[in-house]
């Protein structure tokens, strides 16, 4: 994998979340079956754009893209097993097939425990210092479970999308994971809503993980309040994730038919 940061790879809050619990030797729990990833169209459609990326595209490439979140963007604690199996490498292999005459380089900034404030302010450094024609910002998770202001969220979120922007990259906004384990205990509604009113407020594309992740658990695509078979079942949505990502990032781009696979 090329242009790959040195703060790659932490814990998962998603394994975390789905934490396996030991099984007794004589009775093995059967692994969870492999899931269809169905994704309402829905998800993937919508009328913003990004014009850097079909941009790169039309040219041949590279699409260097960069990926800023917390650890529910990774899955577990050895970066080597890891970066291949979380949803950015999902996504790059995705686009990869899609594109396979493009270059494709991923680069995963992990910002542990900050908040969008936190983040938003490194943000000019960060693609001056990388060079990405697209940043995708999964923001939220840290801010809801400190309980930041959610208008003080929407303020950091605003300012980090326009700072990215006139830094010269197209944006890509994510919402924080769903779990229905922990929906009693964080309230992500307002900092959901006050991402989709930036993402109104200045065009840019909305990939919302939590509505994913919930229409999955809801239709029994995947058991998310288990704890049983966490890391596995955690791989399976990252996968799952990784690829819906690659169709919204196509579908965004709006690529000829004949640059796709």
């Amino acid at each position: 994998m090329k242009f790959v940061s040195g703060a790659i790879l932490s814990v998962s809050l998603l394994a975390g979340f789905l934490a396996a619990v030991p099984a007794r030797a004589d009775d093995p729990p059967a692994p969870p079956a492999a899931p269809t990833c169905e994704v309402p169209d829905y998800f993937l459609t919508g009328e913003t754009a990004l014009p850097k990326v079909a941009e790169s595209i039309k040219a041949g490439g590279p699409l260097n893209i960069m990926v800023v979140g917390s650890r529910s963007s990774m899955i577990g604690a050895n970066p080597s097993a890891s970066e291949a199996a979380a949803y950015p490498g999902q996504m790059q292999a995705a686009l990869k097939e899609k594109l396979p005459a493009i270059e494709v380089n991923l680069s995963v900034e992990i910002q542990a425990k900050k908040t969008a404030e936190e983040v938003a302010a490194g943000f000019s450094k960060l693609v001056e210092s990388k060079k990405p024609v697209l940043v995708i910002w999964q923001t939220g998770t840290v801010d809801a479970m400190r309980s930041v202001d959610p208008d003080d969220f929407r303020t950091a979120v605003d300012e980090g999308v326009v700072a990215l922007r006139d830094a010269g990259a197209d944006v890509i906004l994510i919402t924080p994971q769903y779990s229905p384990r922990t929906e009693s205990m964080i309230s992500a509604p307002p900092y959901l809503d006050n991402m989709r009113v930036v993402a109104q407020d200045h065009d840019v594309p909305l990939f919302d993980r939590f509505a994913l992740m919930r229409n999955w658990s809801e239709a029994g695509e995947f058991d998310l309040f288990s704890a049983v078979h966490g890391a596995e079942l955690a791989k399976q949505v990252h996968k799952c994730l990784g690829r819906a990502l690659s169709q919204f990032i196509m579908a965004a781009a709006h690529p000829k038919p004949a640059q796709e696979n």
